[in-house]
């Protein structure tokens, strides 16, 4: 039987990235912390934390980790329902505890339809999220660490103990402020990928590889070098666009109405399939927010060709 107090000091210690700050927020001494993280690493014969300047979980520990979630969780649902029969079924407001739900997106699903997709669900139910910010490509580290429940991933695979849900398709078009994209052509009006390439890309951040992929999908070009500014916000990334200082990758939801975004080769696009990944086994309130992730993406993207 694993004990309860001495998951919450793991769970405090993982969340807080050290045994101090963990201390603080338990309202605890910082050797009674340490004793509850030993007696429970003593009793499940591993290491459960890698020591060091930041505290992160080791493999058991980040297993650990999303069985405390998925407990406290369960037992925000169970008082949540006990509120509810004292109050004779009626749907609780004003008395129901907040309960938070940690997710990871990419930045542009988070914008175009993540939030608006989910917020009446938030709205009626008093949840709150904490969202992690990071690259398709990579949100399923976070999952796989334990330190969210869900996450908008470009990996179709289900990762141990989770399930991978299709969404549908992020669609991007490779755009440029309007003088920008006729210094990118020939005479004959051609797109020139020399010349592209010779003014930087807007990038989002350095694990965004959406530019190479356009490249080697529609030039044959794999990996080459060229300039790159680095504009790791939405608003910052599109406006850097606009303001002449490179080229980039621009969701298509974005494009209408915006004529400062032109697209560099008409038509020419980069699709990403996109899935929600969750663990198999889910509370209540974690069911509801996977039901109302999968409605918005299917309302609002488009669905992979066959």
């Amino acid at each position: 039987m694993l004990d309860a107090r001495q998951l919450e000091a793991l769970a405090a210690v993982v969340e807080h990235r050290g045994f101090g700050p963990a201390a603080q927020a338990l309202n605890l001494t910082l050797a009674a912390v340490s004793l509850r993280i030993k007696s429970l690493e003593e009793h499940l014969g591993q290491r459960l934390l890698v020591r060091g300047k930041l505290v992160r979980a080791t493999a058991a520990g980040q297993s650990l980790l999303a069985h405390v979630k998925q407990l406290q969780m369960m037992e925000a649902d169970l008082l949540a329902d006990l509120l509810a029969g004292l109050q004779g079924g009626a749907e609780v407001r004003g008395g129901a505890a907040w309960q938070s739900l940690s997710v990871a997106t990419n930045a542009d699903s988070v914008a175009n339809w993540f939030l608006p997709g989910v917020a009446p669900l938030l709205q009626r139910h008093r949840l709150l999220l904490e969202i992690t910010i990071d690259d398709q490509d990579h949100t399923h580290d976070a999952l796989k660490s334990g330190d969210v429940i869900g996450c908008v991933t470009t990996l179709a695979e289900p990762m141990r103990g989770c399930v991978a849900e299709p969404l549908g398709v992020m669609r991007y078009r490779c755009v440029a402020a309007p003088e920008v994209v006729q210094r990118c052509r020939t005479p004959r009006g051609a797109v020139s990928p020399h010349q592209l390439l010779a003014h930087p890309a807007i990038i989002f951040n350095r694990k965004d590889a959406l530019q190479d992929a356009f490249l080697l999908q529609h030039f044959g070009l794999k990996q080459p070098n060229y300039p790159r500014h680095y504009a790791p916000a939405v608003d910052a990334f599109e406006r850097a666009i606009e303001l002449g200082l490179g080229w980039g990758m621009v969701p298509e939801q974005n494009l209408p109405g915006r004529p400062g975004l032109q697209e560099v080769l008409p038509g020419a696009t980069v699709d990403v399939t996109l899935y929600w990944q969750h663990w198999a086994r889910e509370p209540l309130s974690a069911q509801r927010l996977t039901q109302a992730v999968k409605a918005a993406a299917h309302a609002a993207l488009p669905q992979p060709s066959s």
